[in-house]
């Protein structure tokens, strides 16, 4: 059994996963704190994780994060949820941050923090080519398999995505709350323009507004696309952990 926690920019999801790959319990759910301080959310994590005796603990975190330590904090530095500003101060606290070693003492379990579309990429991956991983939610996350294998890119929430706006802020949930087609015309053009860049064979689309599109909507790319549950994050942990599985 496995405990898998998805951090996200409107809230944290957790659930137990058997080996199965199925839900060993209700999927839960908690609103993400702002001001959001890491201390604020490693209080917040470990309470969660020590509702759950004994399992290891994989996490989703929603920004720039790599051997253990967050690089940017995407969203989670904004002062009060993702349509306020961010705070300087906040922002700074969080870069450098040594997340996965703070979890680890604050509970002394087992974690394994990833980027949260990184954490997706790997429970939907194939195996088998270029496979690019969207994240459609509060804001866009990417993720790239290559030959099942994770391959670390850049993290694009925050970069200007030409004069419109950040990816977050022109591909996220508000936007598509505010204008629906427009959201999908720019989300055509960024998927169509990363397919190009990273040289994708295949995409998979998870989040909770990838059900919000039909399962034709991208034919125009030529290459195979599939659309994932918005629990396939947290189903994702069996993944996260495959090398002590296989021991």
């Amino acid at each position: 059994m496995f405990l898998a926690v998805d951090i996200g920019a409107t809230s944290v999801k957790f659930a137990s996963v058997g080996l199965d790959g199925e839900f060993a319990s209700e999927v839960g759910q908690i609103p993400t704190p702002y001001p959001c301080e890491p201390t604020r959310m490693v209080e917040l994590v470990a309470e969660i994780i020590s509702r759950f005796e004994g399992m290891p603990v994989g996490v989703g975190f929603p920004g720039d994060f790599a051997d253990g330590t967050v690089i940017q904090p995407g969203n989670l530095s904004r002062r009060a949820g993702f349509d306020s500003p961010i705070d300087p101060d906040t922002h700074a606290r969080w870069e450098g941050f040594p997340l996965q070693n703070a979890l680890r003492e604050a509970t002394g379990r087992t974690v394994r923090v990833v980027n949260d579309a990184a954490m997706a990429a790997i429970g939907y991956s194939d195996g088998e080519g270029r496979e690019l991983t969207f994240t459609l939610g509060t804001g866009l996350g990417i993720a790239l398999i290559v030959d099942g294998q994770f391959t670390r890119i850049r993290d694009v929430g925050s970069e200007e995505f030409k004069d419109y706006g950040t990816y977050d802020e022109v591909l996220g949930e508000f936007s598509r709350n505010k204008d629906p087609e427009a959201w999908r015309a720019h989300l055509h053009e960024a998927v169509a323009a990363f397919v190009k860049e990273f040289e994708i064979t295949k995409v998979h689309f998870g989040g909770g507004n990838a059900r919000r599109l039909p399962k034709n909507e991208f034919d125009e790319l030529g290459i195979p696309v599939k659309f994932n549950d918005n629990n396939g994050t947290l189903k994702s942990v069996l993944k996260l952990f495959s090398d002590e599985l296989s021991k």
